[in-house]
């Protein structure tokens, strides 16, 4: 099987191969750009060589603190987060084989979403187990969306619709636990917003497990994901075991969400954007697909994040604004684009 699909994947990536390289390569500057764009700029601005000589000296100076224990925590995360989101919407997207698929538009971040605002605002004290309690609300919000979009099989339009309703419902829920515990909402505010202020060693080490976790299981799960770009039948005939793969897949895709919106909070649209744009240069094959994916969306969220800091400073905006600025109209151009080609 594998050699056959090794076949098939060389007979489409010839054509692509310049533009797959020039995508990673492009990818690679973009988040070396956005780092160190982020390193260096903010209410302290350094230069690149003041970044590097601080750093090694160590010790105990404002400066070092500054860069060690309040920007490097936050751009790592920044960077976990939006390789999370980015393959969580390839996944999606792989699998549903639906280009509108994405961790927030299927329901999975508000899932998740709900689940880590209840130990938040509920629990205060048990903090710790918000990524844990967050996968477990992702993958009910999964459980929920594949048994309503479920009619012979999984639809891809009933699952968007289903998604978007049950990320209503939860939407409405989390107004709900603002209301009821309106004095405890304060520190959960700009987490429904997006953002990474904040951020500590304690959120890297947090996320950086899943987000291993999850690089290893999605390079490994390519060449499935090739295998159903293909076709269910064709997929089988692979040898693919099709409903065990997508499940697979799914709660890798569902893991990866989790884990970021536990770090980051309600931070749409960049598993929506990333793999769409870069499938345009890269084609659709998982190979390529996820690494550049994975490239881009740390650099869309790093970069993103030292915008909300310096665009507007000393007044910082949440990450999300700048992501529903970017990510809501491209929703409605893929829309409008799926429209016209239906007629």
């Amino acid at each position: 099987m594998e050699a056959a699909m090794k076949s098939c994947a060389m007979s489409t990536s010839h054509p692509r191969s310049r533009k797959r390289l020039l995508a990673l390569a492009l990818g690679s500057v973009a988040l070396a750009l956005a780092i160190l764009t982020s390193i260096c700029q903010g209410v302290a601005a350094f230069s690149p060589g003041e970044v590097l000589q601080i750093l090694l000296e160590g010790g105990a100076s404002e400066y070092y603190n500054i860069l060690y224990h309040i920007r490097l925590p936050r751009l790592i995360t920044g960077v976990l987060t939006g390789i999370n989101l980015a393959l969580a919407g390839c996944i999606l997207q792989g699998i549903l084989r639906n280009p509108l698929a994405d961790p927030g538009i299927i329901g999975v971040s508000a899932g998740a979403g709900l689940a880590a605002m209840v130990v938040m605002i509920v629990f205060p004290d048990s903090t710790s187990l918000v990524p844990l309690v967050a996968f477990i609300g992702a993958m009910a919000s999964v459980a929920l969306v594949f048994s309503l979009a479920w009619e012979n099989g999984v639809q891809p339009l009933r699952m968007v619709l289903a998604g978007v309703a049950v990320a209503a419902f939860f939407g409405g829920a989390m107004t709900a636990l603002m209301v009821f515990y309106s004095d405890r909402v304060q520190g959960t505010v700009n987490w429904m917003a997006g953002g990474f202020a904040g951020r500590s060693w304690s959120h890297v080490h947090m996320v950086l497990p899943y987000t291993l976790l999850g690089l290893a299981g999605t390079f490994l799960g390519s060449r499935w994901l090739n295998a159903l770009q293909m076709g269910e039948d064709t997929a089988r005939s692979l040898g693919v075991r099709v409903e065990r793969v997508r499940l697979c897949l799914l709660i890798l895709a569902a893991l990866l969400a989790a884990s970021a919106v536990s770090a980051a909070g309600m931070l749409g649209f960049v598993g929506l954007v990333i793999p769409h744009m870069v499938r345009l240069v890269t084609g659709s094959d998982f190979d390529y697909l996820l690494p550049a994916s994975a490239l881009w969306g740390a650099a869309l969220v790093a970069g993103a994040d030292v915008a909300a800091r310096v665009a507007f400073a000393p007044i910082e905006i949440p990450v999300g604004v700048f992501m529903s600025f970017i990510g809501a109209p491209f929703f409605l151009y893929l829309l409008k684009k799926g429209m016209k080609g239906r007629h």
